[in-house]
């Protein structure tokens, strides 16, 4: 049974419960396990609480390495410390933004990401075009909602990005919309329903690429 650890860089545990859940849901046959960054800021929205939180997250490579993990996901959409972590694991490292990019290039979609606040959009814009996705990416649009506003659930914020996931649809003509914050991942099925897109979740993704990863580099 593979054993992919989902590392949270933010501090917020209850988005580390979240997240798991949802990569459990996507994959009952793994073993999933999640660890919290607690030296890092509460949320990750721009450049920098990203460099805030990667020296804590950096620090919890060894320790899921330690515990069995054959597989890690970097759980915040900026893709956090991504590089860095790479390079220190010894195992196959993703990052939930990139994984949700890779699934939307092998489904061949034009793709949209919305994602949580402004300040977000460079650093989001600026992964897609260093990973080579820029040209499948049709737009990167905010809803203007802080990460833990997200995260809670509640209808005004679910109302809000289902509108900005409606206007990629209909302005952008994107064909799938990437959910471009953690915290919108176990909100996929509902904002589905009420946008009739095709969504792209990274938890989910990064999941199903991490059990490939690990079966691909094992053979």
């Amino acid at each position: 049974m593979t054993r992919i650890t989902f590392i949270n860089p933010n501090s917020t545990r209850a988005m580390t419960d979240s997240v798991v859940a949802v990569a459990r849901a996507a994959l009952p046959d793994a073993t999933i396990t999640g660890m919290t960054n607690t030296d890092g800021p509460p949320a990750i929205q721009g450049a920098a609480d990203g460099a805030a939180a990667v020296p804590g997250l950096l620090a919890r490579i060894p320790e899921a390495r330690a515990t069995g993990a054959e597989a890690i996901v970097i759980a915040c959409f900026d893709d956090t410390g991504l590089a860095e972590a790479q390079a220190m694991a010894g195992c196959p490292v993703l990052g939930i933004g990139q994984a949700s990019y890779l699934m939307a290039a092998l489904l061949g979609l034009r793709f949209s990401v919305v994602t949580s606040t402004y300040p977000s959009i460079p650093v989001i814009e600026s992964n897609i075009r260093e990973q080579g996705f820029a040209g499948a990416c049709a737009s990167v649009r905010a809803a203007n909602l802080p990460v833990l506003e997200i995260d809670e659930g509640l209808e005004p914020a679910r109302a809000r990005i289902a509108e900005e996931i409606a206007l990629a649809r209909d302005e952008d003509r994107a064909q799938a919309v990437v959910l471009g914050c953690a915290g919108m991942s176990a909100l996929a099925p509902d904002l589905a329903a009420r946008t009739g897109i095709r969504l792209i979740d990274g938890v989910a993704a990064a999941a199903y690429l991490a059990r490939a990863a690990v079966g691909f580099s094992a053979a």
